[in-house]
């Protein structure tokens, strides 16, 4: 995939991101934070998939997608961290041209597929609370592969999309993004050329990956709100809604970063608020997101325990 990183028509070869902040004296502090915060995610997200891997009660398709979700989040973290980690200690905040793009392109990539993975899970909770006679044989093994699978696939052609699109505007002038990590809104600021095409393309993907994913997840919970005031029990109710919580609450935080995000391409300047959502976005949720699914559930938390504690699952 040639990106066209250094054609004789650019003559901007690198970027500086300015990063968090420029104070010295912050540095070393939030380079032992977000260094403490990549850690917890990558141990967290990965002992949730190993609590699925090994506990027999785990292995329903909640949980694989559960399971995909928090790889989706160790790489979606790692896209973006590790360079902030470098520059913390480096004077060195250029980024190459090539580098810029192929960091933009995993970053759309492993969130796009965030949101059809999110609708995925929507969908999973309608069919086993609306359709639970039927839920066995329609999210079967090769339904969950091919949901995942479609989920990374329309994010892949998203993410190439806009990357190629990119690739094809012209960098003649200022480099300096305010911001720790390439992203599109900052870039077309930096652009010497009409984004025009490049905005639109970003007003489709928009609705095509946040606003029908959404108007799909609020469709299936209100049927899922439907049938479970429909439950007499007042215990059944609390079990239903409770596998439900988890989600929302991830839904809730996903999606309200992603939209403040990329909504404000009208805004002339970047602002601190960019990066605020930037690291809730990239940083807090993936690291919530664990916390936040095993919480409320018994049977992640037994998981979880065993896991960290070399148990065998009981027979």
């Amino acid at each position: 995939m040639d990106l066209g990183a250094s054609r004789n028509d650019s003559v901007v070869t690198e970027f500086v991101l300015l990063g968090i902040t420029d104070a010295p004296a912050l540095q070393p502090i939030l380079f032992v934070v977000f260094l403490l915060a990549y850690v917890a995610t990558i141990g967290g997200n990965f002992s949730i998939l190993a609590a699925i891997l090994i506990e027999p009660k785990l292995h329903t398709p909640m949980y694989f997608f559960l399971g995909n979700l928090s790889l989706l989040d160790v790489g979606c973290i790692s896209v973006t961290v590790p360079a902030m980690l470098r520059h913390f200690i480096s004077q060195d905040r250029s980024i190459p041209y090539r580098a810029c793009l192929s960091q933009l392109f995993f970053f759309h990539l492993l969130a796009g597929a965030d949101c059809f993975l999110l609708t995925v899970m929507a969908y999973d909770r309608y069919l086993a609370i609306c359709q639970p006679l039927t839920y066995s044989t329609r999210m079967g093994w090769g339904m969950q592969q091919a949901l995942v699978a479609m989920s990374c696939a329309f994010s892949f052609t998203n993410a190439l999309t806009q990357t190629v699109a990119l690739s094809t505007l012209q960098f003649c002038g200022p480099n300096v993004i305010n911001h720790f990590y390439c992203d599109l809104p900052q870039l077309f600021q930096l652009s010497c050329s009409s984004t025009q095409l490049n905005e639109q393309l970003l007003f489709v993907a928009a609705a095509f990956m946040g606003v029908a994913p959404l108007v799909l997840i609020t469709v299936s919970y209100a049927h899922v709100a439907a049938a479970v005031l429909r439950i007499r029990s007042a215990e059944g109710r609390k079990k239903a809604f409770s596998t439900c919580g988890s989600h929302l609450t991830v839904v809730g935080i996903f999606y309200g970063t992603g939209v403040f995000s990329y909504m404000r391409l009208g805004s002339v300047e970047s602002s601190d608020k960019d990066k605020g959502i930037g690291i809730l976005n990239t940083v807090i949720s993936p690291m919530l997101n664990p916390l936040i699914y095993s919480l409320r559930n018994p049977d992640v938390q037994g998981a979880l325990q065993r896991v960290l504690m070399g148990m065998r699952p009981p027979k």
